[in-house]
């Protein structure tokens, strides 16, 4: 089924990096905010967790937008190559996204690589197919009861 509220494949690469950039600097924050905090002697810890998260947090923000942006990129082109929109493509473009990731560390490196971002975007695809069979098996309706009437419960005792 066509997802008609979404932009255009050009527009939506865009809006999909800045969403994970965004994702992965606001988690960034937060994780590197601790870490700092922690790892801080204790007259120091908020100087710390601010030094942390200026260091850290636009390297996790751009690390989830390259992620995003290039997931993104070969969702749009296995849509465009197949003419089809299904949970096959998001698999597909993650087995090209984790292989293109890992180009650098050689064949088993970028096979393995691939082959683990293609799983777990199944099972995200599954559980996504799964949660929207159960909602719509949730919000069915539910055929009324008719009681039966006395007369025709005495025509067939008769």
């Amino acid at each position: 089924m066509a997802d008609h509220s979404r932009d255009p494949c050009p527009v939506v690469i865009l809006n999909d990096f800045g969403g994970a950039f965004a994702m992965g600097a606001i988690g960034g924050t937060i994780w590197h905010g601790i870490k700092g905090f922690r790892n801080s002697p204790i007259g120091e810890r908020r100087i710390g967790a601010i030094s942390a998260i200026k260091a850290r947090a636009p390297v996790v923000g751009g690390n989830f937008g390259v992620w995003g942006g290039l997931f993104s990129t070969f969702d749009c082109a296995v849509k465009g190559i197949r003419r089809k929109e299904d949970p096959f493509n998001a698999i597909i473009a993650g087995f090209f996204t984790g292989g293109a990731l890992a180009v650098r560390g050689g064949w088993k490196h970028m096979r393995g690589s691939a082959i683990g971002c293609a799983c777990l975007l199944a099972i995200f695809e599954g559980v996504g197919i799964m949660m929207q069979r159960y909602m719509a098996w949730q919000s069915k309706p539910i055929a009324p009861m008719i009681p039966e009437s006395s007369s025709s419960g005495a025509a067939l005792a008769a």
